[in-house]
């Protein structure tokens, strides 16, 4: 088996009569007591393991990634994390952004394991980052068949109603990054939508032209919006059938599980960058063990 050097990036050649990468010793990781290789390289004379290349490198509480992701997306704040595990609040910080970061990679790459999606609908979420003054808006497009959340985007937006001139004296004009997160949003899921799919929204005036552009084979159905069968929980709807069940359905899952999206509480995401992070990691979990472990 052949390494590469990751300090000079040579690489080596297996079928070469002299390997530019050497065996030199082993050493037990303190972390896991795990056995690992050590390796060396003739041409820069550097060493380096057989855990360099891998992403956890560097982490002295490795084993404490699996409970924290696990515990991330079950509904339990940092605080109460750093509680059940014993550690420090600021080691579960760093582990969580390292996990959002991974989870951003793998979900832009879960896609293409899929067939694209024949039936969507898509919907947006409003939370706010620090104070209800200061609203965020997740738009989200799922599988209507299987559930499965393709993609999400979070995008800062203006307070509305009477909240609307408080935020603009406290905290200045807000900028709505709805349109434009939108718009990327769609433009990352054509590749994993049929060209004539179905596709399934609320009757907001700004969604049509937008899907037109991305998708102009789709068939567009638009929805009435309805109420909520819970006063400020507008995901689940009131009575009857839901056409856009499957959208709405994940957001109360989302909302049930990331507790930075509890209301009335003291969980509230402090900024959108993190709620992004969060999301992924429950939309990570939510595609590989709720859909396809619907029992657990």
């Amino acid at each position: 088996m052949s390494h590469n050097c990751p300090h000079c990036k040579l690489k080596d050649d297996p079928s070469g009569t002299r390997s530019l990468v050497v065996s030199n010793g082993s050493f037990i990781r303190k972390c896991d007591s795990k056995k690992l290789q050590r390796f060396l390289c003739r041409n820069c004379g550097k060493s380096f393991s057989e855990s360099t290349h891998t992403p956890c490198f560097g982490q002295k509480k490795r084993h404490l990634n699996p409970q924290i992701f696990e515990l991330k997306v079950s509904g339990v704040s940092q605080r109460r994390i750093a509680i059940l595990l014993r550690t420090n609040r600021k080691t579960v910080i760093r582990k969580f952004i390292f996990l959002g970061a991974c989870a951003l990679t793998v979900l832009n790459e879960d896609n293409k394991h899929y067939p694209p999606a024949t039936e969507v609908s898509f919907d947006d979420l409003e939370t706010f980052e620090h104070s209800k003054m200061k609203p965020i808006s997740v738009i989200a497009m799922s599988d209507s068949k299987s559930r499965r959340i393709l993609g999400f985007r979070v995008a800062a937006m203006p307070a509305k109603g009477h909240l609307a001139k408080a935020s603009i004296k406290k905290y200045g004009p807000r900028f709505d990054e709805r349109p434009s997160a939108r718009k990327a949003l769609f433009e990352s899921l054509t590749p994993f939508i049929a060209e004539n799919a179905l596709i399934k929204s609320d009757s907001s005036p700004h969604y049509p032209e937008d899907v037109k552009k991305f998708f102009p084979g789709a068939t567009h159905f638009t929805f009435k919006g309805r109420r909520g069968c819970v006063v400020g929980q507008g995901e689940l709807k009131a009575g009857g059938f839901d056409p856009l069940f499957a959208v709405n359905h994940n957001f109360a899952m989302t909302r049930a599980n990331v507790n930075r999206l509890f209301r009335r509480t003291w969980n509230t995401t402090k900024k959108k960058e993190r709620l992004n992070l969060h999301l992924a990691l429950y939309t990570l979990f939510h595609n590989w063990y709720i859909i396809h472990n619907p029992s657990r």
